[in-house]
């Protein structure tokens, strides 16, 4: 039994958000207590809508109770000691809360369109607590202050894996409609190119839909732009520029910690992850090859007709060791860095995405983080490029780009509401 479990847990803890597991565990105790699994063979449907109610009941009590822990580590963040907090010590991996979380309220809100309380066989979720935590972050941030910044993750938050954002993609709608609202708009990846085009022809569909919509008159002076490479290449929507996107030199927005990053250490960060990647190639001899770039340094399948698809696994021991691996390197703790899993590929940049959201919030003029919003589809512990904006601004944890459609619905819908 002590082995499994050490086996287990090696394995997999870093493949779990501590908040959510510990809110799941909560709201279990009510629904072993009241869930009713037999009553499907009695001809009694008072005894659901009972359960119904009773398990409702009890798991907005408890959503309540975990809202006046976030309140409470807040008011110890702001005295500078929420390392005393209680939700500190029951949940440790918990970093900074940007804004109060009413969370009541969202469950209120999820439970109406998941009917989390009438299952019986299907205790509430990963899933369910992840979409209640979005509900209770926009309710958040549309109550009483205006949400001046929405950053977004490109690849499995605005398009598929892999994919480009076409003219046919539902999402470009929703961007349209917080660039016509005043809302900036930011997006942050990590595919890092110095050349216009590149981003052209991955985000052709909304640059386009943007252009026609200034020459109709719909959007007036919209603030679009684009950081690459997690934090390294900053481009802005232009309408007179050939692909739509003016490049802005590093030099003008960099932020004055970034200013003290020494080329010499980034390059022998880069040096050490390269030696990382080669490692894993050869100890699980993967079909792959190391790219190299100028502030990134990553492995792809080999290409040709026996193109690998790595397995999730390889990917994960290949960011975990050469994460490692950098972290126990000099420039490692000098230079901030971010390995993750791009799917079928591993790579390391230079900087992260908190370093690229609050790039963007400077650029934009101070924008602070409880104004800003960043919505991605990685915020696992390990192998995910989004779980650093954390530390910049709040969060929206989205599964796909269907997700994010109705995530700015109801966005839009909260907005609705306050006005």
């Amino acid at each position: 039994m002590t082995t499994r479990y050490r086996v287990e847990y090696a394995l997999k803890t870093h493949r779990r958000d501590q908040l959510i597991e510990w809110i799941k565990g909560l709201l279990a105790v009510p629904f072993v207590l009241h869930s009713q699994p037999t009553a499907a063979y009695e001809a009694r449907t008072d005894i659901l809508t009972k359960m119904a109610a009773t398990a409702h009941r009890r798991y907005a009590e408890i959503m309540h109770d975990v809202e006046e822990l976030i309140d409470d580590h807040i008011a110890q963040q702001k005295r500078g000691k929420q390392e005393r907090s209680k939700l500190k010590l029951l949940v440790p991996s918990v970093g900074t809360f940007f804004t109060p979380l009413p969370l009541e309220k969202a469950f209120e809100f999820q439970d109406e369109r998941r009917r989390i309380s009438s299952r019986r066989f299907v205790a509430p979720s990963f899933n369910d607590i992840r979409l209640i935590l979005n509900s209770a972050q926009l309710m958040s941030l549309t109550h009483g202050q205006p949400l001046e910044l929405v950053t977004f993750d490109g690849d499995v938050t605005l398009y598929d894996d892999g994919e480009s954002l076409t003219d046919a993609n539902p999402v470009i709608s929703r961007v349209l409609r917080l660039l016509a609202d005043g809302t900036y708009v930011g997006i942050v990846t990590a595919a890092g190119y110095t050349d216009a085009s590149r981003y052209y022809d991955r985000l052709h569909g909304l640059l386009d839909a943007l252009a026609n919509a200034i020459t109709e008159g719909d959007v007036k002076n919209p603030k679009l732009i684009i950081l690459g490479g997690e934090s390294n290449y900053l481009f802005e929507f232009d309408f007179h520029e050939e692909h739509f996107l003016r490049y802005i030199p590093r030099k003008t927005w960099m932020l004055d910690e970034m200013r003290k990053w020494q080329e010499d250490d980034i390059q022998s960060l880069l040096d050490v992850a390269e030696g990382a990647l080669r490692e894993c190639i050869n100890n699980m001899q993967l079909s792959a090859e190391v790219l190299r770039k100028d502030r990134a340094v990553g492995i792809i399948p080999v290409t040709g007709p026996g193109k690998q698809k790595f397995t999730r696994e390889q990917l994960e021991e290949t960011v975990l060791v050469t994460q490692q691996t950098i972290e126990l390197s000099t420039p490692g703790k000098r230079i901030p860095f971010c390995a993750f899993n791009g799917g079928n590929d591993v790579f390391v940049d230079i900087g992260d995405k908190a370093w690229g959201v609050m790039s963007c919030q400077r650029y934009l003029g101070g924008i602070e983080g409880n104004k800003t919003l960043h919505v991605g589809d990685q915020f696992l512990s390990a192998g995910a490029n989004d779980f650093k904006a954390r530390l910049a601004c709040t969060t929206a944890w989205i599964a796909n780009p269907a997700e994010t459609v109705a995530l700015l619905d109801e966005l839009y819908t909260h907005i609705q509401t306050n006005d």
